[in-house]
């Protein structure tokens, strides 16, 4: 089958959205599909950096370019991942061709958002920014999201048709290894944040930690610089990726995770595959990841960082046993369960779109036959209207 995953966030940035994008495919090329995914074009004019991620590239006005890559290269599948402008005209352009799609939940915005403004319309802003959420994902035969909390707090929004689609960890880059090889001479016990250095990451939390070793912070981005000059006893060495990012997980000694907004949180996978402790608040992510009660061996969630801390580390330092349940975790699984979603809503998701294509224009839709094979065309009615894409 051809898949054709449109998303916002692509290489070369770093985030988990690109993770499981990359992961994802690669898993699917290995079970025999041809994958493209399309990401913003650097090259185009109208390709600009993203307000307060100036490493983020977005991309407005691609119809044109989208539209030739659904002509040329056909696809059976079209998953759009993200909700920006790029996945915007991908939504647009499969409403008004009649072509199914399903898209992803990936990034709380609306809790961004509200983080970056001031108190008295935070709530204002994260009730519109819902909305519009809510509109980009309602003609998608699925909405994939990754854990329990999400899709309770989703559902409670009024958003439809979500399906559970968890993630992976590589087991064979990240697993425990010396704990000298990366902070020499730094002071133990070894406190690391893998991730983002953004404000909707509540890294203050993690930075203001009490502690009698290093805090290490291991990522990139606005807040970088401010946090550098603002917190001197801590330690910025960068992003890392690869074998250079899994040594620095496992010569550390705790991994905290001091977000309240992820919707799962890859990195406490990559962290427990490396045999760490893990301290972190009982939100979203963190609380549904380690709802096994066996994981209260190695995990410690409390709405007290600096007591989930104190007591992470005061737990037994035995790697083999956050690895054993990291291992249950495999991109493998995670990419079949999203080609299953894929295909579960063609006949729902077509009989969908012609009620939203009766709203944004007339034409010609393409629907299943009787036998549920091939297609036929059926005249839709209805004055064209763009701004209901």
């Amino acid at each position: 089958m051809k898949i054709l995953i449109i998303s916002d966030a692509w290489v070369p940035q770093i985030n988990g959205v690109v993770r499981t994008l990359e992961m994802t495919a690669r898993e699917l090329e290995a079970m025999g599909h041809d994958i493209r995914v399309t990401g913003p074009d650097s090259s185009r004019f109208f390709t600009v950096a993203a307000p307060f991620y100036p490493e983020i590239r977005l991309e407005f006005f691609a119809n044109a370019r989208l539209d030739e890559i659904f002509r040329d290269w056909q696809p059976d599948f079209i998953h759009i991942a993200t909700e920006g402008p790029l996945g915007w005209a991908a939504r647009r352009l499969c409403l008004r061709q009649g072509k199914p799609f399903t898209t992803s939940y990936h990034t709380r915005f609306p809790e961004y958002l509200a983080a970056r403004v001031p108190r008295a319309i935070a709530r204002a802003v994260r009730v519109l920014s819902y909305a519009i959420l809510r509109r980009f994902h309602a003609p998608a035969g699925a909405v994939m999201v990754a854990t329990a909390s999400v899709e309770r707090d989703l559902k409670a929004r009024r958003f439809r048709r979500l399906v559970h689609w968890s993630r992976g960890v590589d087991t064979a880059l990240f697993k425990p290894g010396a704990k000298d090889a990366a902070y020499q001479n730094l002071p133990r016990p070894i406190l690391l944040y893998v991730g983002r250095v953004a404000v909707e990451k509540n890294l203050r939390a993690f930075l203001d930690l009490d502690t009698s070793g290093s805090l290490i912070v291991v990522g990139d981005g606005p807040d970088r610089d401010a946090l550098k000059r603002s917190r001197p006893h801590a330690h910025f060495p960068g992003a890392k990726k690869g074998e250079d990012l899994a040594r620095a997980y496992a010569a550390a000694d705790l991994f905290v995770f001091p977000s309240r907004t992820d919707t799962f949180g890859l990195v406490l996978l990559e962290a427990a595959a490396s045999g760490l402790r893990i301290a972190a608040f009982p939100a979203p992510g963190p609380s549904d990841i380690f709802a096994d009660p066996s994981c209260t061996n190695f995990a410690v969630l409390n709405e007290n960082l600096q007591q989930a801390v104190d007591a992470a580390l005061k737990l037994p330092a035995t790697p083999d046993v956050p690895r054993a349940f990291a291992e249950k975790f495999s991109w493998k699984a995670c990419a079949q369960q999203f080609f299953a979603h894929l295909q579960a809503p063609s006949p729902v998701a077509r009989r969908r779109l012609r009620r939203w294509r009766n709203r944004i224009g007339s034409g010609l839709l393409p629907l299943p036959d009787a036998e549920g094979e091939g297609y036929r065309k059926e005249e839709t009615g209805g004055k064209r209207n763009d701004n209901d894409a």
